[in-house]
């Protein structure tokens, strides 16, 4: 059985992944690149409305649901497109279902090596 200090030191873990990830977003946004998620599963969105992004950090997030598509991620209100309306090539992709980033970043090959890969996960 796992002793309070796993607990206390999953509890960094997280809050230093926190931190993290709003200073990628934060350094992103700064230098003018373009910040687009990839998926809308409840994991991703836990993250994101833990750490406070928004529309603020990330412009939409692009789904293959049709049920999700037109619709907006809980609390954070950041829309979820279908894939063919990106439009535009974002310079980071950031993959909310890290379970699948790598059939993600097969599915986005076709943007070529231009677009950066930004996912998160929690040590277990």
């Amino acid at each position: 059985m796992a002793g309070s200090t796993t607990y206390l030191n999953f509890g960094e873990q997280v809050k230093e992944t926190k931190r993290k990830v709003l200073e990628f977003l934060i350094d992103a946004r700064r230098e003018g690149k373009s910040v687009v998620g990839y998926g809308a599963p409840g994991k991703g969105n836990t993250l994101l409305n833990y750490c406070g992004i928004r529309t603020d950090f990330i412009d939409y997030t692009v789904d293959r649901n049709p049920y999700k598509q037109g619709k907006f991620l809980p609390g954070t209100h950041i829309p979820i497109l279908p894939r063919q309306d990106q439009g535009t090539k974002p310079d980071y992709l950031f993959i909310l279902p890290w379970n699948f980033k790598d059939e993600i970043m097969a599915q986005m090959s076709e943007y070529g090596s231009g677009v950066a890969s930004l996912s998160y996960r929690f040590r277990k």
